[in-house]
């Protein structure tokens, strides 16, 4: 297991002394799982998915293509129809492996409780619902003592991140088996450069810069049918309660390479962002590109650019410099400052990091180890792009601890597709988004 990195500032070390005190009252509860007894036998490893989307059909997938004795038992989703697609597309996708798949009409379950029930039914809980559930989903299923696969991002809010530090410490004590997916840390290329990078090869880090721009992303049409909580599930990347704003829920990969080889999360961030491309009010609160920079402890600045522009220049990568040279990412290459490669990854010996997360994961589930504990570092990358996105949004500098500390929460106060969510339309059915200047944070 990676060691853990750490918070810096006193709202880190406050949080620890919370957490440590929070985790040591629970020493005595009984840890609710066989998973962690398995041993390499015949035993079925039982995986529940709750989220039945494209991701979630996808690690689904994954996880039962494992070498591993698996059955996917039990299915949640929000609505009957993803979760049936997904269950016939992911035994499709299995062929010969489809008989992992054994969930009966009983073990579906559709709704926004339906979790609860499907995580009660598992060894291994897959959690791959819009981002905006991941804190309450990833709570109960380690107050179950489940193992878990999430996906990233881990929450959209301080709120959400500050319960799953919680969730997170409690699973180390519980010793849960955590995987998160921020697969380029399981990426064979990535892993080599990183040691290299870990062993002083560039010296020490000066600078990093980070993308992931790319063109036009889908969009759900609304339907008269739909209830406002019915199309903003439906529509779930345009709304921040679900989605967190693409910085959060896609360039966080970027974001968080640059905090691995770091070794630490930055303490503010400023920046600028907007719509300049995307403006139609089928596009709800969010915005079409930002550029944030953020600054470490010791005065290193990582820039950060993402954008869907459609039919602009894509560019998805890593780049960090360092006092004797350079790393590129995507190319899988070191180099000094005079452009001599000093290492070069052979692309043949390339993995596929999402197979790689649940090989992983299940190996060390069925030998009984317990080895991943990817939660912490999960919130770390996921508040380093929420404070990212409070800067675009707002334009002011903000501070790590002042948003991890703030309280902000984005969610409804009730789940229900009667339920009003936390944004609504005007007469025109427009949203209400950001204006940097005008929207404030943390202001008292």
């Amino acid at each position: 297991m990676e060691n853990e990195q750490k918070f810096h500032g006193q709202g880190r070390r406050d949080f620890v002394k919370q957490t440590s005190m929070l985790a040591g009252g629970l020493l005595a509860l009984p840890i609710l799982s066989k998973a962690n007894y398995f041993s390499g036998s015949s035993d079925v490893i039982k995986i529940a998915l709750v989220g039945c989307g494209g991701r979630g059909t996808g690690a689904a997938t994954q996880a039962l293509s494992t070498k591993e004795n698996v059955q996917l038992v039990a299915m949640a989703d929000a609505f009957a129809d993803r979760l049936n697609d997904s269950y016939n597309n992911i035994k499709e996708a299995l062929g010969d492996k489809a008989s992992r798949v054994n969930v009966p009409e009983k073990n579906k379950f559709i709704g926004f409780e339906g979790y609860k029930q499907a995580i009660a039914l598992a060894d291994v809980v897959i959690l791959t619902t819009p981002p905006g559930f991941r804190p309450i989903h990833f709570e109960e299923a380690i107050r179950q003592g489940k193992h878990v696969f999430m996906e990233k991002p881990v929450a959209t809010d301080p709120a959400g991140i500050k319960r799953v530090l919680d969730a997170a410490a409690i699973a180390k004590q519980k010793k849960l088996n955590v995987v998160v997916g921020l697969q380029r840390r399981y990426q064979n290329s990535y892993r080599e450069l990183y040691k290299r990078a870990q062993n002083g090869i560039i010296g020490d880090i000066l600078s990093m810069q980070v993308w992931w721009n790319q063109g036009a992303l889908w969009v759900k049409p609304r339907k008269p049918e739909y209830s406002e909580m019915e199309y903003q599930m439906r529509n779930w990347y345009y709304f921040n309660w679900l989605c967190g704003d693409h910085i959060v829920e896609q360039h966080i990969h970027n974001i968080d390479v640059g905090n691995w080889f770091k070794n630490a999360t930055p303490q503010t961030a400023g920046g600028m962002g907007g719509r300049a491309v995307r403006t139609g009010k089928e596009y709800g609160e969010i915005f079409d590109h930002h550029y944030v920079e953020y600054r470490y402890a010791d005065g290193v600045v990582m820039n950060s650019q993402c954008r869907h522009w459609k039919d602009a220049p894509s560019k998805v990568d890593e780049e960090i410099v360092g006092t004797k040279g350079r790393i590129y990412c995507d190319k899988a290459q070191i180099v000094d400052h005079k452009g001599k490669v000093l290492y070069q990854f052979d692309k043949k010996k390339e993995n596929n990091p999402y197979q790689t997360e649940h090989d992983e994961l299940f190996a060390a589930i069925a030998k009984g180890e317990y080895k991943f504990a990817d939660a912490q570092r999960g919130a770390e990358a996921t508040l380093s792009a929420i404070i990212g996105r409070l800067a675009t949004y707002s334009g002011q500098v903000i501070n790590w601890d002042t948003a991890l500390n703030s309280g902000l929460n984005l969610q409804p106060k009730v789940y229900a597709f009667d339920a009003p969510p936390p944004v609504l339309p005007d007469a025109s059915g427009n949203y209400a988004y950001a204006k940097p200047g005008i929207t404030k944070y943390f202001v008292s």
